[in-house]
């Protein structure tokens, strides 16, 4: 008789990744702790020794991992901005069900050290207003996310369970978003030097 695997440890890496599964693939709404125990194999009330506050500390633990980006400095403020804004646009991309926490949570923790460390990288970079800028590109990030979240149908699936849903990183989206998204891009980096 083969000997039974020992549990893997919960951690809070490990709650915040079954959560993102599970927001992903059916909603924000359904991620209750209860399921979320169920999904980690563990009573509901075992996830409360890593996330002492519950619900509100995943939440907000959610919008920290989704928009928390790091990149390194490019040669011009607008290589890094135009860095930054790729790789902010990947993580919410690979995350929708969790966007509108990103939408409506304040940076906290390891995600406004990474606005700070952007604003900084911008402003070594020569960028006169590095901190409006940013605010700027973060708008303009969450809210060309937001419109391809909507128009790759992630808010409504099919129900065809044949055909599971994929997020906008993995094709999922509009065939022109990449182009509409760099377009935009552009547009508001030339606007920002012009300031």
């Amino acid at each position: 008789m083969p000997a039974k695997r020992p549990p893997i440890p919960l951690s809070r890496e490990r709650i915040i990744d079954a959560a993102l599964h599970i927001a992903d693939g059916q909603g924000l709404r359904r991620l209750t702790m209860r399921r979320l125990g169920d999904a980690l194999q563990v009573e509901a009330m075992a996830i409360y020794h890593h996330l002492p506050r519950g619900k509100d500390a995943l939440m907000d633990a959610l919008a920290e991992h989704v928009t928390t980006v790091h990149v390194e400095p490019g040669e011009s403020w607008q290589e890094s901005a135009r860095a930054w804004c790729r790789a902010s646009r990947a993580a919410l991309r690979e995350h929708p069900g969790v966007l509108a926490l990103a939408l409506t949570k304040p940076p906290r923790g390891r995600a406004a050290i990474a606005i700070r460390e952007q604003t900084d990288q911008l402003a070594d970079a020569g960028l006169a207003d590095a901190a409006g800028a940013v605010r700027a590109l973060r708008a303009y990030v969450f809210g060309a996310v937001a419109v391809e979240v909507q128009q790759s149908g992630w808010a409504e699936p099919s129900g065809d369970e044949n055909e599971p849903w994929r997020p906008p990183s993995q094709g999922g989206g509009s065939p022109g978003a990449d182009t509409d998204f760099e377009y935009g891009l552009d547009a508001l980096l030339a606007g920002l030097g012009r300031r």
